[in-house]
């Protein structure tokens, strides 16, 4: 590593902070550790109706493909934890990252202003990414130190938890590469054990085709009777693996307030009841419009038929 990379990486790492992520961290821009197991974990089927996965598969497994002469990934976490008790409980039904304002459009241009830089100050191109593009960003991040992949699958950080967004910034710049975290989920199965379809298969690996987060949002079409029975209050995601979690016990206050909401959740009720135009006009600007309209009707139409429906024997 020679000076300037020094310089410009700690310059980098500053502005991205002054950015408003929460923290931090370089690694190298080669192949994801965990291409083989990304392969294996669609052979098995469990990417469902994902199909998009597999369409560039070839530019995941490798970041040079995707930005030619890539040397290293910025990798940014931005906290969106509301606090317990939650500010307003009728968002409940929704998990808590899509309460305020989309994520994507908060932390992909503070993501290509720290690209503007690293033209200006190096000549270096860049390309920015909020779980848009054909990237592994959880590998990536991962393998940068930004924290380490839970037995839930999600990204754990030991000051924020899981209750984080992450980004990813492939650049030709060479920067100096921060160490991986450890493991530190050791003996728990928290998450495992609490999840409400048994998504997981095993520790570290989901079936999507069962997740409450697949099923009420990449989805298309009805979900199986067996797991909308399983749904309980949700709508739209889920954070119980989350809930659970003994890292995410101690988790401040996210900073961001465009991830607060700014009004009432209409309830599944009324959304059951509005029209697409409805919906895209109250929904405009967060991440609720990603199942569709129609996604959205089914979720709270699946509500309203759990809680009036007589408990099983």
């Amino acid at each position: 590593m020679t000076l300037t990379s020094s310089i410009l990486t700690d310059s980098v790492k500053s502005r991205a902070r002054a950015a408003g992520f929460d923290h931090v961290a370089i690694g190298p821009a080669s192949p994801p550790d965990h291409g083989p197991a990304l392969e294996r974990w669609l052979e098995a089927g469990y990417a469902g109706t994902m199909s998009y996965l597999e369409r560039r598969l070839g530019e995941r497994l490798d970041p040079g493909s995707v930005l030619p002469g890539a040397c290293s990934v910025v990798c940014v976490a931005l906290n969106y934890f509301p606090g317990e008790p939650v500010p307003d409980p009728s968002w409940t039904p929704v998990a808590r990252y899509a309460w305020g304002r989309d994520y994507h459009d908060v932390m992909t241009p503070r993501l290509q202003g720290l690209g503007q830089y690293l033209l200006e100050a190096a000549g270096a191109r860049s390309r920015a990414y909020v779980d848009t593009g054909p990237v592994l960003e959880r590998d990536l991040a991962a393998r940068a130190g930004l924290g380490w992949t839970g037995k839930n699958t999600m990204l754990l950080h030991p000051e924020l938890g899981s209750w984080f967004l992450i980004g990813v910034l492939l650049t030709t710049a060479e920067l100096a590469f921060d160490e991986p975290l450890p493991d530190r989920c050791g003996s728990c199965r928290a998450c495992l054990d609490a999840c409400p379809t048994g998504a997981f298969v095993a520790p570290y690996i989901l079936d999507a085709r069962r997740c409450i987060s697949y099923l009420t949002i990449e989805h298309r079409g009805d979900i199986p009777p067996a797991l909308e029975d399983a749904l309980g209050p949700w709508q739209f995601g889920c954070d119980v693996c989350q809930e659970v979690c003994p890292w995410n016990r101690k988790v401040p206050v996210s900073r961001e307030t465009s991830f607060r909401p700014s009004a009432p959740y209409p309830g599944a009720e009324r959304i059951a009841a509005m029209s697409d135009e409805e919906l895209r006009a109250r929904f405009q600007g967060t991440a609720l419009l990603r199942p569709r309209p129609a996604g959205l009707r089914r979720n709270a139409t699946a509500f309203c038929h759990n809680s009036v429906r007589a408990p099983r024997a």
